[in-house]
């Protein structure tokens, strides 16, 4: 009779062992999801802000090896990403096949100029900072005018900045639900062994001492739920590269380090943390409450 009701126990906290780990990996798998997906919306608002051109138009009569001098001392400004060299040739050529027919030989003459297409760091395009930037290269001597969307500059960076917001919001919402959900599995994990704690208190230990065992188990059920939830990230990313494989170009392996060490981190942190005050709790708690 002893030995089944020892086995029981046994088999009652492997049960709440598991279900620990279970529950802090998958909330920790969810805010990896999300980490992961604020990572892609990055990449991809860099992607957008860097596609915004600007059409650096030469002057009449400027020489070629002017125009290349132009180019490369705008590649050493800091907030250029690229430039290309658009000749007057193949200006008309790509506006001939836009057209579907050769405007040249209809007017007779070419009357497109020359110009450099420049794109731009995503740190630098902000409304304000393109401003100066079209400041700074209409003072080049050589440059006609610089040509590029304005409004659509405009609207790009507020319909980002309200996605950054709403992304923000939800990220909050999301982690304190998930230190909720993992502070929960944790208090009824401790819960079920109120009257080891309570025996042990019974025979002279310490606070530090009934502690320490449980903050050890909790540092190893946080790193472990840690990486089961970064193998499932990994094993996520890896199927959706399969189905995806555009994805490959918006993922960053240092920056994908950093989450996937903060996940772990933040497993073993959460679940020191509620382990440390559910123990506490019922250190301190009068025996007739450990029945209630």
């Amino acid at each position: 009779m002893m030995y089944n009701e020892q086995s029981y126990q046994r088999r009652r906290l492997a049960t709440s062992y598991v279900t620990t780990i279970i529950s802090i990996t998958l909330v920790l798998f969810m805010l990896g999801l999300l980490g992961v997906l604020i990572l892609h919306a990055k990449k991809l608002s860099d992607y957008v802000k860097e596609n915004i051109g600007f059409s650096i138009m030469i002057k009449e009569g400027v020489k070629e090896i002017e125009i290349f001098e132009l180019q490369k001392r705008l590649d050493k400004e800091k907030f250029v990403k690229s430039t290309e060299y658009i000749t007057r040739e193949r200006a008309a050529r790509e506006f001939s096949e836009e057209l579907g027919e050769d405007f040249v030989g209809f007017l007779g003459y070419n009357p497109l100029l020359p110009s450099i297409e420049l794109r731009l760091k995503a740190a630098n395009t902000h409304p304000d900072s393109v401003r100066l930037i079209e400041e700074r290269l209409m003072a080049y001597p050589v440059v006609k005018e610089v040509d590029y969307h304005k409004p659509l500059v405009d609207q790009i960076n507020q319909n980002l900045e309200r996605i950054s917001l709403v992304i923000l919001g939800f990220s909050l919402i999301l982690l304190l639900i998930s230190i909720a959900l993992i502070n929960n599995t944790i208090r009824l994990s401790v819960y079920a062994k109120r009257f080891l704690i309570r025996s042990m208190q019974l025979v002279g230990a310490t606070q530090p001492f009934i502690q320490k065992p449980f903050l050890r188990k909790a540092v190893v059920n946080g790193f472990l739920s840690g990486l089961i939830a970064v193998g499932l990230l990994l094993l996520t990313l890896y199927l959706s590269a399969q189905e995806m494989p555009e994805l490959l170009e918006f993922q960053d392996l240092e920056l994908f380090g950093i989450l996937f060490a903060f996940i772990i981190a933040l497993g073993i942190l959460i679940s020191w943390l509620s382990t440390f005050f559910a123990v506490r709790k019922y250190i301190r708690m009068k025996t007739d409450a450990l029945y209630s």
